[in-house]
Protein backbone atom coordinates (compact mmCIF):
# COMPACT_ATOMS: atom_id res chain seq x y z
CA UNK A 1 0.00 0.00 0.00
CA UNK A 2 1.39 3.23 -1.11
CA UNK A 3 2.27 6.01 1.59
CA UNK A 4 1.80 9.60 0.54
CA UNK A 5 4.94 11.59 0.98
CA UNK A 6 4.54 14.51 3.71
CA UNK A 7 7.03 17.28 1.94
CA UNK A 8 9.21 18.50 4.32
CA UNK A 9 8.38 21.24 6.74
CA UNK A 10 10.23 24.09 5.25
CA UNK A 11 9.35 23.31 1.53
CA UNK A 12 5.70 23.01 2.83
CA UNK A 13 6.10 27.21 4.41
CA UNK A 14 7.27 27.81 0.81
CA UNK A 15 4.98 26.39 -0.92
CA UNK A 16 2.15 27.55 0.67
CA UNK A 17 3.90 30.92 0.42
CA UNK A 18 4.43 30.83 -3.40
CA UNK A 19 0.88 29.80 -3.49
CA UNK A 20 -0.34 32.51 -1.73
CA UNK A 21 2.01 34.60 -3.93
CA UNK A 22 0.29 33.78 -7.14
CA UNK A 23 -3.31 34.23 -5.38
CA UNK A 24 -2.24 37.87 -5.24
CA UNK A 25 -0.84 37.72 -8.64
CA UNK A 26 -3.99 36.66 -10.10
CA UNK A 27 -5.97 39.02 -7.87
CA UNK A 28 -4.07 41.95 -9.86
CA UNK A 29 -5.31 40.93 -13.28
CA UNK A 30 -8.78 40.10 -12.15
CA UNK A 31 -8.56 43.66 -10.80
CA UNK A 32 -7.08 45.64 -13.69
CA UNK A 33 -7.78 43.65 -16.71
CA UNK A 34 -11.28 41.62 -17.89
CA UNK A 35 -9.91 41.29 -21.34
CA UNK A 36 -6.56 39.86 -20.23
CA UNK A 37 -7.81 38.11 -17.38
CA UNK A 38 -10.49 36.83 -19.86
CA UNK A 39 -7.60 35.54 -22.15
CA UNK A 40 -5.49 33.93 -19.34
CA UNK A 41 -8.38 31.22 -19.12
CA UNK A 42 -8.05 30.21 -22.35
CA UNK A 43 -4.52 29.04 -21.48
CA UNK A 44 -3.19 25.60 -20.85
CA UNK A 45 -2.63 25.14 -16.91
CA UNK A 46 1.06 24.70 -17.50
CA UNK A 47 1.24 28.48 -18.47
CA UNK A 48 -1.80 30.53 -17.18
CA UNK A 49 -0.62 31.11 -13.49
CA UNK A 50 3.20 31.96 -15.10
CA UNK A 51 1.38 34.74 -17.79
CA UNK A 52 -0.79 36.48 -14.62
CA UNK A 53 2.78 36.74 -12.62
CA UNK A 54 4.33 38.74 -15.56
CA UNK A 55 0.61 40.86 -15.66
CA UNK A 56 1.17 41.39 -12.56
CA UNK A 57 4.81 42.49 -12.53
CA UNK A 58 4.65 44.91 -15.13
CA UNK A 59 0.81 46.28 -13.69
CA UNK A 60 2.49 47.29 -10.59
CA UNK A 61 5.29 49.22 -12.65
CA UNK A 62 2.21 50.74 -14.67
CA UNK A 63 0.40 51.74 -11.66
CA UNK A 64 3.88 53.60 -9.89
CA UNK A 65 4.22 55.65 -13.35
CA UNK A 66 0.60 56.49 -14.01
CA UNK A 67 -0.53 58.05 -10.83
CA UNK A 68 -0.79 56.00 -7.40
CA UNK A 69 2.46 56.97 -6.37
CA UNK A 70 1.50 60.34 -6.68
CA UNK A 71 -1.51 60.35 -5.76
CA UNK A 72 -0.41 58.53 -2.46
CA UNK A 73 1.59 62.54 -2.04
CA UNK A 74 5.46 60.85 -3.52
CA UNK A 75 7.14 63.76 -4.75
CA UNK A 76 8.45 63.59 -8.64
CA UNK A 77 11.59 62.58 -6.63
CA UNK A 78 10.28 59.66 -4.41
CA UNK A 79 8.11 58.65 -7.80
CA UNK A 80 12.00 57.96 -9.36
CA UNK A 81 13.34 56.11 -5.94
CA UNK A 82 9.76 53.91 -5.74
CA UNK A 83 10.42 52.68 -9.32
CA UNK A 84 13.77 52.18 -8.94
CA UNK A 85 13.52 50.24 -6.28
CA UNK A 86 10.67 47.91 -7.55
CA UNK A 87 13.55 47.41 -10.09
CA UNK A 88 15.68 46.81 -7.59
CA UNK A 89 13.82 44.22 -5.88
CA UNK A 90 12.36 42.25 -9.17
CA UNK A 91 16.10 41.97 -10.05
CA UNK A 92 16.93 40.59 -7.07
CA UNK A 93 14.14 37.99 -6.41
CA UNK A 94 15.22 37.35 -9.74
CA UNK A 95 18.49 36.30 -8.31
CA UNK A 96 17.56 34.47 -5.84
CA UNK A 97 13.83 33.00 -6.43
CA UNK A 98 12.13 35.08 -3.38
CA UNK A 99 10.93 37.82 -2.35
CA UNK A 100 8.69 39.14 0.26
CA UNK A 101 7.13 41.69 -1.98
CA UNK A 102 4.68 38.68 -2.90
CA UNK A 103 3.59 39.79 -7.01
CA UNK A 104 7.81 39.75 -7.32
CA UNK A 105 8.07 36.28 -5.64
CA UNK A 106 5.25 35.24 -7.90
CA UNK A 107 7.10 36.49 -11.31
CA UNK A 108 10.47 35.26 -9.75
CA UNK A 109 9.34 32.09 -10.08
CA UNK A 110 7.92 31.98 -13.63
CA UNK A 111 11.47 33.93 -14.68
CA UNK A 112 13.41 31.02 -13.44
CA UNK A 113 11.68 28.19 -14.62
CA UNK A 114 10.99 29.97 -18.15
CA UNK A 115 14.11 31.78 -18.44
CA UNK A 116 13.22 35.61 -18.24
CA UNK A 117 15.98 37.16 -17.63
CA UNK A 118 17.56 40.78 -17.14
CA UNK A 119 17.85 41.54 -21.02
CA UNK A 120 14.02 41.65 -20.73
CA UNK A 121 13.46 43.14 -17.81
CA UNK A 122 15.74 45.80 -18.19
CA UNK A 123 14.40 47.33 -20.94
CA UNK A 124 11.03 47.07 -19.34
CA UNK A 125 12.16 49.45 -16.39
CA UNK A 126 13.84 51.91 -18.45
CA UNK A 127 10.57 52.69 -20.48
CA UNK A 128 9.05 53.10 -16.93
CA UNK A 129 11.52 55.40 -15.70
CA UNK A 130 11.16 57.25 -19.64
CA UNK A 131 6.99 57.58 -18.20
CA UNK A 132 8.11 59.50 -15.20
CA UNK A 133 10.59 62.15 -17.32
CA UNK A 134 13.08 63.94 -15.87
CA UNK A 135 12.73 64.67 -11.91
CA UNK A 136 11.69 68.34 -12.04
CA UNK A 137 9.75 68.50 -15.29
CA UNK A 138 7.09 70.99 -15.50
CA UNK A 139 3.64 69.01 -15.23
CA UNK A 140 2.10 71.41 -17.87
CA UNK A 141 4.92 69.97 -20.70
CA UNK A 142 3.26 67.35 -22.65
CA UNK A 143 6.27 65.06 -23.06
CA UNK A 144 6.58 64.12 -26.71
CA UNK A 145 8.18 60.81 -28.84
CA UNK A 146 10.18 61.01 -32.03
CA UNK A 147 9.67 57.97 -34.12
CA UNK A 148 13.54 56.63 -32.46
CA UNK A 149 12.04 57.24 -28.86
CA UNK A 150 8.84 55.79 -29.66
CA UNK A 151 10.45 52.73 -30.79
CA UNK A 152 12.82 51.95 -27.72
CA UNK A 153 9.56 52.92 -25.43
CA UNK A 154 7.40 50.64 -27.11
CA UNK A 155 9.94 47.74 -26.98
CA UNK A 156 10.89 48.11 -23.44
CA UNK A 157 7.49 48.79 -22.47
CA UNK A 158 5.39 46.27 -24.57
CA UNK A 159 7.54 43.99 -27.36
CA UNK A 160 9.42 42.92 -24.18
CA UNK A 161 6.21 41.54 -22.41
CA UNK A 162 5.09 39.66 -25.71
CA UNK A 163 8.45 37.93 -25.78
CA UNK A 164 8.55 37.44 -21.82
CA UNK A 165 5.29 35.24 -22.40
CA UNK A 166 6.86 33.83 -25.67
CA UNK A 167 9.88 32.13 -23.26
CA UNK A 168 7.12 30.77 -21.04
CA UNK A 169 4.83 28.95 -23.88
CA UNK A 170 7.94 27.10 -24.66
CA UNK A 171 9.62 26.63 -21.94
CA UNK A 172 8.86 22.47 -22.70
CA UNK A 173 8.24 22.42 -26.27
CA UNK A 174 11.38 22.44 -28.75
CA UNK A 175 10.98 24.08 -31.69
CA UNK A 176 13.06 25.13 -35.10
CA UNK A 177 15.41 27.75 -35.46
CA UNK A 178 12.86 28.86 -38.29
CA UNK A 179 9.82 28.46 -36.42
CA UNK A 180 11.86 30.34 -33.25
CA UNK A 181 12.36 33.14 -35.22
CA UNK A 182 8.99 33.55 -36.99
CA UNK A 183 7.77 33.26 -33.23
CA UNK A 184 10.00 35.92 -31.77
CA UNK A 185 8.79 38.33 -34.75
CA UNK A 186 4.95 37.96 -33.73
CA UNK A 187 5.62 38.56 -30.26
CA UNK A 188 7.33 41.90 -30.50
CA UNK A 189 4.83 42.87 -33.42
CA UNK A 190 1.63 41.74 -30.92
CA UNK A 191 2.89 43.11 -28.01
CA UNK A 192 3.78 46.76 -30.45
CA UNK A 193 0.31 46.51 -31.82
CA UNK A 194 -1.37 45.94 -28.42
CA UNK A 195 0.55 49.09 -26.69
CA UNK A 196 -0.31 51.05 -29.81
CA UNK A 197 -3.77 50.60 -29.87
CA UNK A 198 -3.78 51.39 -25.73
CA UNK A 199 -1.98 54.96 -26.93
CA UNK A 200 -4.99 55.51 -28.61
CA UNK A 201 -7.52 54.64 -26.92
CA UNK A 202 -5.75 56.74 -23.92
CA UNK A 203 -5.40 59.87 -25.81
CA UNK A 204 -7.41 61.75 -23.27
CA UNK A 205 -5.84 60.08 -20.22
CA UNK A 206 -2.28 60.51 -21.52
CA UNK A 207 -2.68 64.30 -22.66
CA UNK A 208 -5.17 65.66 -19.99
CA UNK A 209 -3.75 63.48 -16.81
CA UNK A 210 -0.59 62.49 -17.63
CA UNK A 211 1.14 64.96 -19.67
CA UNK A 212 2.49 62.48 -22.29
CA UNK A 213 2.43 62.49 -26.26
CA UNK A 214 3.31 58.83 -27.52
CA UNK A 215 2.21 59.22 -31.27
CA UNK A 216 2.73 62.91 -32.40
CA UNK A 217 6.05 64.40 -31.97
CA UNK A 218 4.49 68.24 -32.39
CA UNK A 219 1.32 67.84 -29.95
CA UNK A 220 -2.09 66.92 -31.05
CA UNK A 221 -3.10 64.05 -33.09
CA UNK A 222 -4.58 64.80 -36.37
CA UNK A 223 -7.12 62.44 -38.52
CA UNK A 224 -4.45 61.61 -40.64
CA UNK A 225 -1.89 60.22 -38.21
CA UNK A 226 -4.65 58.73 -36.63
CA UNK A 227 -5.45 56.90 -40.39
CA UNK A 228 -1.24 55.79 -40.45
CA UNK A 229 -1.12 54.61 -36.94
CA UNK A 230 -4.24 51.96 -37.55
CA UNK A 231 -2.60 51.05 -40.61
CA UNK A 232 0.48 50.29 -38.73
CA UNK A 233 -1.17 48.53 -36.22
CA UNK A 234 -2.86 46.20 -38.80
CA UNK A 235 0.34 45.47 -40.13
CA UNK A 236 1.39 44.54 -37.02
CA UNK A 237 -1.60 42.55 -35.72
CA UNK A 238 -1.63 40.91 -39.36
CA UNK A 239 2.36 39.94 -39.39
CA UNK A 240 1.27 38.69 -35.50
CA UNK A 241 -1.71 36.30 -36.99
CA UNK A 242 1.52 34.07 -39.35
CA UNK A 243 2.95 32.97 -36.36
CA UNK A 244 0.05 31.88 -34.19
CA UNK A 245 -0.23 28.37 -35.63
CA UNK A 246 3.05 27.71 -34.73
CA UNK A 247 2.20 28.20 -30.69
CA UNK A 248 1.67 25.29 -28.42
CA UNK A 249 -1.51 24.01 -28.83
CA UNK A 250 -2.52 25.29 -24.99
CA UNK A 251 -1.85 28.35 -25.55
CA UNK A 252 -2.68 29.16 -29.18
CA UNK A 253 -6.64 30.08 -28.12
CA UNK A 254 -5.55 32.39 -25.69
CA UNK A 255 -3.02 34.69 -27.80
CA UNK A 256 -6.07 34.40 -31.13
CA UNK A 257 -8.27 35.60 -27.96
CA UNK A 258 -6.07 38.65 -27.30
CA UNK A 259 -5.27 39.39 -30.88
CA UNK A 260 -8.79 39.22 -31.51
CA UNK A 261 -9.94 41.55 -28.73
CA UNK A 262 -7.15 44.48 -29.92
CA UNK A 263 -8.45 44.15 -33.80
CA UNK A 264 -12.09 44.65 -32.61
CA UNK A 265 -10.65 47.35 -30.45
CA UNK A 266 -8.41 48.64 -33.76
CA UNK A 267 -11.41 48.96 -35.79
CA UNK A 268 -13.73 51.05 -33.05
CA UNK A 269 -10.97 53.24 -32.68
CA UNK A 270 -10.62 54.00 -36.48
CA UNK A 271 -14.23 54.86 -36.86
CA UNK A 272 -14.29 57.32 -33.75
CA UNK A 273 -13.33 60.78 -33.80
CA UNK A 274 -10.15 62.05 -33.41
CA UNK A 275 -11.93 64.64 -31.16
CA UNK A 276 -14.01 61.85 -29.21
CA UNK A 277 -10.30 60.04 -28.90
CA UNK A 278 -9.08 62.90 -26.97
CA UNK A 279 -12.37 62.47 -24.44
CA UNK A 280 -13.26 59.00 -23.99
CA UNK A 281 -11.53 55.62 -24.19
CA UNK A 282 -12.94 53.46 -26.64
CA UNK A 283 -14.26 49.80 -25.24
CA UNK A 284 -15.04 46.48 -26.54
CA UNK A 285 -18.56 45.41 -25.43
CA UNK A 286 -18.20 42.11 -22.78
CA UNK A 287 -20.85 40.79 -25.26
CA UNK A 288 -18.06 40.83 -28.14
CA UNK A 289 -14.98 40.00 -25.81
CA UNK A 290 -16.86 36.50 -24.56
CA UNK A 291 -18.08 36.58 -28.68
CA UNK A 292 -14.30 36.94 -29.52
CA UNK A 293 -12.84 34.62 -27.18
CA UNK A 294 -15.20 31.86 -28.03
CA UNK A 295 -14.16 32.06 -31.82
CA UNK A 296 -10.14 31.74 -30.63
CA UNK A 297 -11.66 28.29 -28.66
CA UNK A 298 -13.58 27.06 -31.49
CA UNK A 299 -10.47 27.80 -34.27
CA UNK A 300 -7.84 26.08 -32.17
CA UNK A 301 -10.36 23.28 -30.94
CA UNK A 302 -10.73 22.63 -34.72
CA UNK A 303 -6.89 22.90 -35.88
CA UNK A 304 -5.24 19.48 -36.96
CA UNK A 305 -2.02 20.18 -35.48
Amino acid sequence: MSQTRTPPAENSALERFTMTAESAASGVIRSYSTSFGLASRLLGRRHRQHVRNVYAMVRIADEIVDGVAAQAGLTPADQHAALAEYAEQTHRAMRSGYSSNIVLHAFARTARASGIGTELTEPFFASMQDDLGTAGTHPAQVRTHDADSHARYVYGSAEVVGLMCLRIFLQDTPVSSADEAALLHGAKQLGAAFQNVNFLRDLADDTDRLRRGYLSGDGRLTRAQRDAWVRTIRGQLDDAAQSIPLLPRDARAAVRSAHGLFAALTDRVARTPVEVLYRERVRVPDAQKVAIAVRALITTTLERA
